[in-house]
């Protein structure tokens, strides 16, 4: 588990294919790894990767085949500057919100504005994922846990403030950029405990639905 509060901003070294999905490797740069050991977690653009060795400047990770279908991970190549956290322990302040480091999907940067010191981005998500995308709730983009300023439809508003625009990637997205989403987890269990005993009938279930919420209670005529 992971907070979204980038701890450092990596730079990608190595990509190297290996028995049909990737090898990288990580310099971690400003990121401390003296408490890191072989097998511990590190998200890099919000991707929980693991660490499979340890040569002092970075680790190396191995990236799967679902991992490369499911995220941004296959837009990045040698040089690439990507977001890094190292795992949550029991002490550490969550300064943001829980995050999973399992990506749901990619969305696309829309537009970008200068709001005074700040940068006002408009992103476009999956239409699946617009459900779980909340006026002031969290959403994490490419590993940085953020507050939803404004949602139209799968576009949803957020404003960076200067020190996350200094301490993340987030200062180099133009609009085309494909960004790594995570929904907040509350939002997916809710969904999933309000389908109650339906939750067991699989895709037949149809996940939530007006008529769903109508019918439980949930919606008054």
């Amino acid at each position: 588990m992971f907070t979204g509060i980038i701890e450092a901003q990596g730079t990608l070294r190595a990509l190297t294919p290996k028995g049909g999905d990737v090898r990288v490797y990580v310099q971690t740069n400003a990121l401390d790894l003296g408490d890191v050991k072989l097998g511990d977690s590190i998200a890099v653009n919000g991707v929980c990767l693991t660490a499979v060795e340890l040569p002092g400047d970075g680790f190396w990770a191995d990236v799967s085949g679902e991992t490369i279908r499911r995220t941004a991970f296959v837009d990045l190549k040698v040089g690439s500057t990507v977001n890094l956290e190292k795992a949550l322990t029991p002490t550490t302040r969550l300064g943001g919100h829980l995050v999973s480091g399992h990506v749901d999907g990619v969305g696309e940067v829309v537009s970008r504005d200068d709001d005074a010191r700040s940068i006002h981005f408009r992103v476009r998500a999956p239409k699946e994922l617009a459900k779980y995308i909340a006026h002031k709730g969290s959403i994490t983009v490419d590993g940085t846990s953020l507050t939803v300023n404004a949602v139209d439809g799968a576009v949803f508003d957020l404003n960076i403030v200067p020190h996350t625009a200094k301490e993340t990637i987030m200062a180099d997205y133009r609009p085309g950029r494909r960004v790594n989403l995570e929904v907040d987890l509350l939002a997916r269990y809710l969904e999933r405990l309000l389908l109650g005993d339906k939750a067991a009938e699989g895709s037949a279930a149809g996940g939530i639905s007006e008529a769903f919420l109508a019918e439980h209670g949930f919606l008054k005529s």
